[in-house]
């Protein structure tokens, strides 16, 4: 009887976690740099908008090395950006604040990685 009232609420738990919605796991806003493009002009702006979380993100218009880098990025979403000066987020890395971290031409990026999403007031 025992193992029986054990059981049961095991799997009634485990239905309880599924049925609870899984979170978005996404970084709300938009997150832009500025890069060269000799076919377009000088000066492009890049966005990506609600970008995933905890994910590498090769920023495709400057993923090969034979083109300049990016530079200029602005973190306006609600994480963490982590932008590296290599694709696939390696080589030297610089982390922008939650809504409007911003580094100026100085700062040559490839890639980003951004942290969960920081919570707002009143989210549980």
């Amino acid at each position: 009887m025992r193992l029986r009232r054990t059981l049961g609420t095991a799997v009634s738990a485990l239905a309880l976690v599924l049925a609870l919605p899984a979170s978005a796991n996404a970084s709300a806003g938009t997150f832009t740099y500025l890069y060269s493009n000799v076919e377009i002009g000088p000066v492009n702006m890049g966005t990506l908008v609600d970008p995933p979380s905890g994910e590498c993100i090769t920023l495709p218009e400057v993923a090969d090395e034979s083109v300049p880098p990016a530079h200029t990025p602005t973190n306006s979403t609600d994480a963490y950006a982590t932008v590296y000066t290599d694709p696939m987020c390696e080589g030297d890395s610089f982390t922008l604040r939650p809504l409007g971290g911003h580094a100026s031409e100085r700062l040559k990026v490839r890639s980003v990685m951004f942290s969960d999403p920081i919570p707002t007031e009143g989210a549980s």
